[in-house]
């Protein structure tokens, strides 16, 4: 089996092929998916199925995967360039509405290529199940018999994984935590530490728990209510950095050190205030989510969890941060990413699985460690735009053609339209119906 991973992995090494596509954005639709085609990033049947939409996400499959379905909505698939993580490329498929998130961490992706890229790290896969414990007649008592009987749930939950367990993860640790704060009832709070190796875990987390809850209410003489997992998944983090010359941050008028120092004032603002921690942290998730949901992953759990270990010692902290070291401009992330590469609609949606195979990963360890990288870049695209020329400009520059679009300018006139209400400072549609009358009387 060992064998079998490591073939697959020199396959998919191989096969990589650059991150760099020059001038990708300027290509028309198609042109794109030729390109792709031609560099081997998909093939010619990948290209169909984003061409013709009939091909993706059928109805009836999606009636299969929710109640009371009545339809698709679909977001626009982009992709993120340049990333050079841990020594390799990736292209990394993003599905967002917002404007300039995907161009942003593209041109950040190039920044930080220049110097070497992103070093990525997960180093574990664990997730927690918890199982309360309520009505123990004496809770000491009843957390040292969980204990000793800790080989026992231990077998006993990866009973019901077995599949799991011969892949080599399942049921690792356990331990026992006694809540006894202020006006609530008294409780045991049971953690199962679960290897889900490339699974995010939530189902199987949840059967662990449910199974070992009978024999803990024998153990305990309690009541067992909830059995469930956490999604604080704080034994499942990744560790992203990068390090970026001064040399390589000079942009529009402002010298490296200007940008550098002005990223860092942006990050200790965030470091001290929750106010503007949280709007950091929305711009760090419009990357790690946008990935999230390209590669089928439950973009919901991983925002709690980023979002909750941001506030483990009590005040709400960033997910990122950035400081100058000597002439250099450092940046550093650290999340629980609670992803999987099985499982989930990863099996059952066809752009979900092409979004894998453009990926090229090995396991979901490795598109954590994507993912945290994707994030830190696209901090450091909001900062660096908000600390020199602010937000708002190139926003709306890349706003202005979804304005002209709903405007209903055609392809001959996008642009015009486009640049006459960047011109003008109206990146509005009422502004654009207005030209494009004036366009149209000619």
């Amino acid at each position: 089996m060992q064998e079998q991973v490591v073939e697959k992995v020199q396959a998919t090494e191989a096969a990589r092929p650059s991150s760099r596509i020059s001038g990708f954005y300027k290509m028309s639709l198609g042109a794109r998916l030729e390109c792709l085609v031609e560099r081997g990033i998909i093939d010619a049947e990948g290209a169909e199925l984003l061409r013709d939409r009939d091909q993706g996400l059928a109805a009836e499959t999606a009636n299969d995967m929710v109640e009371n379905c009545i339809g698709l909505l679909e977001l626009p698939l982009g992709l993120g360039l340049n990333f050079k993580i841990n020594g390799r490329d990736y292209i990394v498929p993003m599905a967002v509405e917002e404007p300039s998130v995907i161009a942003a961490v593209s041109h950040c992706a190039r920044l930080v290529r220049t110097s070497g890229g992103f070093e990525s790290r997960c180093d574990s896969n664990v997730m927690i199940g918890q199982v309360q414990v309520v009505g123990c007649e004496d809770f000491e008592t009843a957390r040292l018999a969980i204990l000793d009987a800790r080989a026992e749930l231990l077998d006993l939950a990866n009973s019901f994984e077995p599949n799991m367990v011969a892949r080599g993860g399942g049921a690792k640790e356990l331990e026992v935590r006694l809540l006894d704060q202020g006006n609530y009832r008294k409780m045991l709070v049971v953690h199962l530490h679960i290897d889900a190796v490339d699974a995010m875990g939530a189902n199987l987390v949840n059967t662990m728990a449910e199974g070992i809850a009978p024999r803990i209410e024998e153990l305990t003489g309690g009541t067992v209510f909830l059995r469930i997992l956490s999604n604080l998944a704080d034994r499942r983090l990744v560790r992203t950095t990068c390090r970026i010359p001064f040399a390589d941050l000079a942009w529009r008028g402002f010298t490296g050190r200007e940008v550098a120092e002005g990223i860092e004032h942006a990050s200790q603002f965030a470091e001290r205030d929750p106010y503007r921690a949280t709007t950091h942290n929305k711009g760090v998730m419009n990357g790690i989510s946008s990935v999230c949901i390209a590669t089928g992953n439950d973009w919901r759990a991983v925002e709690a969890g980023a979002h909750a270990y941001c506030a483990r010692d009590g005040q709400y902290r960033p997910m990122a941060i950035w400081y100058v070291d000597g002439e250099h401009l450092v940046g550093e992330l650290e999340v629980p990413m609670q992803v999987g590469t099985v499982g989930g609609p990863i099996k059952l949606h066809p752009t979900v699985q092409l979004a894998h195979k453009i990926l090229r990963i090995n396991g979901a360890r490795e598109l954590a460690e994507v993912i945290g990288a994707v994030g830190l870049a696209q901090n450091l695209g909001a900062l660096k735009a908000l600390s020199t020329e602010g937000i708002q400009r190139g926003h709306m520059s890349l706003h202005a053609r979804s304005v002209a679009a709903t405007a209903g300018a055609t392809a001959d006139e996008m642009q015009l339209v486009i640049d006459a209400i960047i011109a003008c400072g109206e990146v509005k549609v009422s502004k654009a119906v207005e030209v494009l009358a004036e366009l149209r009387a000619v």
